[in-house]
């Protein structure tokens, strides 16, 4: 199954927005990655059943691409909490896994609706912009690994890197939201790694998937995305640390928003 050139431009420049949100804002740029893989897909003539969850497995694998090129470019500036990622991420894998083989059973509309509401309750925090409690700091491992496995869940069903929670609750914690972004672009490795796998293995025996698929994951528009989102992750990540904390996290809130409006309207 080939790939138009009209599809591989459309592939192109939605892989360019989504490796610039991940290097500005740390998420893995699902918001656009999703709905554009859904028309592509259905373009392709892929079952409609397959569609979505095909569409978010893909948004998930391009992660594991994006993120590296991401946290490089976050890493040479000193905002990637490596004791934070190294305690989230043995919950975080174990969600992701958990949460693909959830997505599959779960009927869309419904998780569409639970997650409008709580990304626009995460997005209306980071607005108003409420100092947290000075004495707050980082939960213990425990805490933290309950955490992972929440962040990993609602990234695997909703294809993407977990910023949306992770960046939120990391600045209650009082982590620095340059800190908080960059930490937030190293988790998604795990969360794209576990979850793609997650999806590979769910649809690996399913009928009629098309030609260049691995379970759900639809590998020519992977690569095509792929290319194109590490090219642009570190501009977004340069552009991220020149400006000032709050119209970062006035941005940030503007992207769930967005995201919570995608979720209503699919």
């Amino acid at each position: 199954m080939l790939l138009q050139p009209v599809l591989i431009l459309e592939l192109l420049l939605s892989g360019m927005a989504a490796g610039m949100l991940s290097g500005l804002l740390g998420i893995g740029g699902a918001m656009v990655l999703v709905p554009v893989l859904t028309f592509v897909l259905t373009h392709q003539g892929v079952q409609p059943e397959y569609v979505v969850k095909m569409a978010v497995a893909t948004s998930l694998a391009t992660i594991v691409f994006t993120s590296l090129s991401s946290v490089r470019a976050h890493a040479r500036r000193g905002a990637v909490r490596w004791d934070i990622v190294r305690v989230l991420a043995p919950g975080i894998v174990l969600g992701s896994v958990g949460g693909a083989q959830l997505a599959v059973a779960l009927p869309a509309r419904m998780l569409g609706i639970l997650f409008a509401v709580f990304i626009t309750f995460s997005g209306t925090q980071m607005l108003l912009d409420r100092r947290p409690d000075p004495s707050r700091t980082i939960p213990g491992t425990l805490g933290m690994f309950a955490v992972g496995i929440v962040i990993g869940v609602l990234s695997a069903l909703v294809g993407a890197g977990g910023a949306f929670v992770s960046v939120p609750f990391m600045t209650w914690c009082n982590v620095k939201i340059h800190d908080a972004v960059g930490t937030s672009a190293a988790l998604g490795f795990p969360i794209a790694l576990a979850a793609s796998a997650g999806y590979a293995w769910a649809g690996r025996n399913l009928p009629q998937m098309p030609a260049g698929s691995l379970g759900y994951v639809y590998l020519p528009g992977l690569a095509v995305i792929a290319l194109a989102s590490m090219t642009l992750a570190p501009l977004g990540a340069r552009i991220a640390h020149g400006m000032d904390i709050r119209p970062l996290k006035r941005i940030f809130a503007f992207v769930l928003y967005c995201i919570a409006a995608y979720f209503l309207l699919r």
